[in-house]
């Protein structure tokens, strides 16, 4: 029961600390398309703490399935095929929404951006309507 409350605290309090010294250091949002996408496209130049971010979330990962192995236990049924296109629709929505939710969410909300509220509540409000479409008009059940 207690990992029900202290696991997601402990990752938001550790994602927020992540952010803010990633402003503070170097300078740059965390938002995690923009660091993967950095680490894909060869001008840029900045790896090491591109790296060092995505190192982090594995070694986090792999800490709390040591720790309390049930709560990464994947429980919803979907095709591989359909994971692909929501993973490639998600990156295109990114790119085309000039950041992600992290960016936006985590980032720019704190720095009170108009920009970020309007890009946040576009994307919770598409998630809403997704979670509608599936659960009410064909019936699969998140």
């Amino acid at each position: 029961m207690l990992e029900n409350f202290a696991v997601p605290l402990l990752g938001g309090a550790l994602i927020g600390a992540a952010a803010t010294l990633l402003l503070l250091f170097y300078g740059k949002i965390f938002g995690v398309s923009g660091i993967i996408g950095g680490l894909i496209k060869s001008e840029s130049r900045d790896y090491g703490w591109r790296v060092a971010i995505i190192s982090g979330f594995l070694t986090g990962g792999f800490i709390l399935y040591a720790t309390i192995p049930g709560v990464l236990t994947n429980t919803a049924v979907r095709p591989t095929i359909m994971t692909v296109i929501a993973g490639l629709l998600v990156g295109y929505g990114t790119s085309l929404g000039s950041g992600c939710t992290s960016g936006h969410g985590i980032c720019g909300l704190s720095r009170f951006s108009l920009r970020s509220l309007i890009a946040v509540l576009a994307f919770m409000g598409a998630g809403v309507i997704s979670v509608a479409v599936q659960r009410f008009v064909f019936g699969v059940q998140i």
